[in-house]
């Protein structure tokens, strides 16, 4: 309440209760005093008996750990006189410390100790709660009935050197001691409590006798003019005071209440009903009850209304009511809150925007702050050179709308992904050539339409936008693009201010906007390397049906990898890989490590040597780098290798750090092999093991990074399960279904890291398509196997090649005979291609030289390396096998 409706309610009734009033205060005082000066005791004997009962427990809890630490007492409990060794020094601990009963107890419960003789060997006692926990070698702490009567009882486990429970040892401290100890505080706690009382009586008299001296001496002449002062104040403050009896009518109204209500007649004596003010502000005042701060219409005014009743204390009924007025304060407020409302849009802004790299991400997050809070539709136009993250240049180019906020889809004026058509006096291209923001505070003025721009104004009312602001995205004096924003109805048209508003949004935008730049730049970059540096197209072979998939990091351009390399026999090689990190470094790295491997295929070589010198390689080029401490080290890659062969239907796998791979037969069963685990490149040091798997025909062979299945939020296990049931569910899909069913369903919602993918459908040679002899060391069986040779590639309708491979074979089986060693062995392959082998025992490898003049040998390997596609040495267990490979006509080389 006001100090204005005290001031009036003291007016009222201060004189009439003034001679009693001296007597009342005093006795109030004085009952006042003895109760809270009696609480206050009662209070501090209550606090010192539970300070009591709290040292009394802390008391016999420290004797008890240190009774049961103490030298000796292991020893004691184990011996044969137990009691006899510790009873006197229970009892000595007991009379130095002040406690009442030291009790040393077996892992029965058998009593070795006691105050009183007669219980020693006797069962402790207690609840049953707490002599189980005291037995199972707990610390227990609580207050209940022991053998002395209620207690504080705190027992101790004993344990021996080993830990092992040998009993325990309980200290008590009887009630009676903690309450003799807090009578013994309760003198002082009175004696204290009654000099309080007889203080504040004192106190109290003294007020009571001035009190009487300042109401009873006033003269007629004094309160007189006490009350010509209190109706001077009343009516001059800027307050306005109405005080009403308990039926609603007017007993006094000032000056400043008849100003803010404009009452023109007298109102006192009348009832509030009649004052013709707005019903809301009547029923208010009339209902009499109390009120704080509500605000209320009264003609062009607000006011802000406080009602207080004036019988409380024994006031006469009836209330008072001040008003004050608020409209400019409202008017101030709400220039105010528009102020805050401008600065958390712009903290909301610096906070939001920028949180991602993307262009089109940053666009959305400029029209996610800002609508609606401050515009209704917001658009966001790039030039095409930023959205491929390159530095636009001068004359501005077309301008793309990258993001749309606050138009329903389809709307005919604002497409997002569309090219951005203004023409050259329209505010978005004159913000981009002027480097300011273009405001239009009323577009239903054609006065403000510059010359050309009229029918797209016309366009921008019909759909209801009255106002526009385009502002510039400028950064560093290069332009980005433009943002623009615009008010329909009801909104209020845009302002001076909020043209300042724009101008710090698109301020903050264009930063990020130029670093989403940058680094598209950069990420499309380290792509097209990484795209240029993966297979282009995968090559055609017998031995496998195969295809791939590759996804890039949002974050950046990792290092997985995945290559298919056809080999001698039909055979094909299956590797994927992983270089650890992203960006630039990791892709060249990554082709780095596929074109080793592509080299070190052409050795022919199982797949744990081709790892092993992979291995060696990694290793040569860290060291290299050790000189240079910029430089990123490749240990840590990883990789797969897989050498499939169509005519065994035999897969040989091994490798270094990566996952192993996926089989998914053809029935639908899914396996996931046992492959021996080798540390990634790089490290050496343990040797590389392969393993060889049989593989029926058609069956998927599955060889994956590890971003396909694990990411932050996901383990690698949860998700190659997730793999294996999703092979399991589709064993009629193709690789290239697979591959897409695969990243459809296994890959991460959110992926960390890239993933690459390669799925192989095995297929085997039809045994119709391989032929093979065993050759006598007689070269005279030569020709008879060079004819069976002949015979059966003309049956296999190759006549056209059938006589440059009888020489071929010829030559390849006479130089196994002169230089090998037996068994010696012919096998043809028919397939894309045709292909001759001949192996031996010896591991001697033939070369190609050009023979002299003179010289009766070296020219049979001349004549095979003209006559055949390719050929070359390949080793084994039992020895080498040379082979040539023709591409007859009409059949895929």
């Amino acid at each position: 309440m006001s100090n204005f409706a005290r001031m009036v309610r003291g007016r009222i009734w201060a004189l009439s209760r003034a001679p009693s009033l001296a007597g009342q205060v005093f006795i109030l005082q004085v009952l006042l005093t003895l109760v809270l000066v009696s609480l206050a005791v009662t209070a501090l004997a209550l606090e010192a008996r539970s300070h009591a009962s709290a040292e009394a427990r802390q008391r016999s809890l420290s004797v008890a750990r240190a009774f049961a630490g103490g030298p000796g007492v292991p020893e004691a409990m184990t011996g044969d006189r137990p009691t006899s060794l510790l009873q006197p020094r229970a009892e000595e601990v007991r009379e130095r410390t002040g406690v009442d009963s030291v009790v040393v107890f077996d892992r029965r419960g058998l009593r070795l100790t006691h105050p009183e003789t007669a219980l020693i060997g006797k069962r402790i006692v207690g609840p049953d709660e707490v002599v189980r926990q005291e037995l199972a070698g707990k610390t227990v702490a609580r207050t209940f009935r022991a053998s002395q009567g209620p207690s504080v009882i705190s027992a101790v486990p004993i344990t021996g050197a080993d830990g092992t429970l040998l009993g325990g040892v309980s200290v008590g401290v009887r009630i009676d001691s903690v309450n003799n100890e807090v009578h013994r505080q309760l003198p002082l706690l009175f004696g204290a409590g009654g000099a309080a009382l007889a203080l504040a009586t004192a106190g109290t008299a003294l007020a009571n006798r001035r009190l009487r001296r300042q109401t009873h001496g006033l003269g007629p002449a004094e309160m007189t003019r006490m009350y010509t002062h209190h109706d001077a104040v009343l009516h001059s403050v800027r307050e306005g005071v109405l005080i009403s009896d308990a039926d609603g009518r007017l007993l006094l109204v000032n000056d400043e209440a008849r100003r803010l209500l404009q009452l023109t007649a007298e109102p006192e004596g009348r009832h509030a009903a009649e004052l013709g003010l707005e019903p809301p502000l009547t029923r208010l005042l009339t209902a009499g009850q109390p009120v704080t701060d509500e605000v209320h219409a009264a003609g062009n005014r607000l006011l802000a209304v406080n009602i207080r009743p004036t019988d409380r204390a024994g006031g006469p009924a009836g209330s008072v009511a001040t008003l004050r007025d608020t409209t400019e304060l409202r008017a101030l407020s709400g220039r105010a809150e528009a102020a805050s409302e401008r600065l958390r849009l712009l903290y909301d802004a610096g906070v939001r925007i920028g949180s991602t790299l993307e262009l089109s991400g940053t666009a959305e997050e400029l029209v996610g702050v800002t609508v609606p809070r401050y515009a209704d539709i917001a658009t966001v136009e790039l030039l095409e050179p930023v959205l491929r993250g390159e530095e636009p240049a001068t004359p501005h180019g077309v301008l793309h709308r990258t993001a749309v906020g606050g138009v329903p889809p389809g709307h005919p004026l604002f497409r997002p992904g569309e090219k951005a058509v203004h023409s050259p006096s329209s505010p978005q291209r004159r913000a981009l050539e002027s480097g300011q923001a273009v405001l239009h505070a009323d577009l239903s003025d054609p006065a403000g339409w510059p010359e050309g721009y009229e029918c797209e104004a016309r366009r921008l009312l019909d759909q209801g936008i009255h106002s526009l602001i385009a502002v510039p995205l400028r950064f560093r004096d290069v332009p980005l693009g433009v943002a623009t924003f615009c008010r329909t109805r009801p909104s209020g048209p845009f302002d001076d201010e909020d043209r300042v508003i724009a101008g710090e949004l698109a301020t903050r935008t264009a930063v990020c906007v130029d670093n989403a730049r940058r680094y598209t730049r950069e990420h499309t970059m380290v792509t097209t390397l990484q795209r240029n540096l993966l297979p282009s197209a995968l090559p055609d072979q017998d031995a496998v049906e195969v295809a791939s998939h590759y996804l890039p990091a949002r974050a950046g351009v990792g290092g997985d990898w995945f290559d298919v390399l056809p080999l001698p026999g039909a055979r094909v090689a299956l590797v994927v890989g992983d270089v650890a990190g992203q960006g630039l470094h990791a892709a060249a790295t990554m082709g780095r490590l596929r074109t080793a491997v592509q080299n070190f295929s052409a050795l022919d070589l199982p797949p744990d040597e081709v790892l092993a010198l992979l291995d060696e390689l990694v290793a040569r080029l860290d060291l290299e780098r050790e000189t240079d401490a910029d430089s990123a080290r490749i240990t840590g890659a990883t990789c797969l290798y897989a050498i499939y062969d169509p005519v065994s239907g035999r897969c040989s796998v091994a490798r270094a750090g990566h996952p192993g791979l996926v089989l998914a037969r053809a029935d639908g069963t899914v396996h996931v092999p046992e492959i021996p685990a080798s540390p990634p490149l790089g490290l050496g040091g343990e040797p590389f093991e392969a393993a060889d798997l049989e593989v029926p025909e058609g069956s998927r062979l599955i060889l994956y990074t590890n971003g396909l299945v694990a990411s932050h939020d996901r383990d690698h296990d949860t998700g190659l399960d997730l793999l294996c049931r999703t092979l399991a569910a589709a064993p009629e899909l193709n690789p290239a279904q697979t591959c897409r069913e695969l990243f459809a369903t296994v890959l991460p919602a959110r992926p960390t890291d890239d993933a690459a993918l390669l799925v192989a459908r095995t297929r085997l040679l039809d045994p119709k398509d391989v032929a093979q002899w065993e050759v006598p060391t007689d070269p005279a069986a030569v020709a008879p196997l060079r004819a069976a040779c002949a015979e059966r590639i003309r049956d296999w309708g190759l006549d056209d090649v059938a006589f440059s491979a009888e020489l071929v074979i010829s030559e390849l089986v006479t130089n196994a005979l002169r230089y090998g060693a037996p068994p010696v062995r012919i096998r043809l392959l028919h397939g894309r291609s045709l292909i001759c082998e001949v192996s031996d025992g010896s591991s001697t490898s033939p070369h190609l030289r050009r023979a002299g003049v003179t010289d009766e040998g070296g020219r049979g390997l001349f004549l095979v390396s003209q006559l055949a596609r390719h050929w070359g040495t390949r080793y084994t267990a039992q020895g080498k096998v040379i082979w040539a490979e023709q591409t007859p006509q009409g059949l895929d080389g």
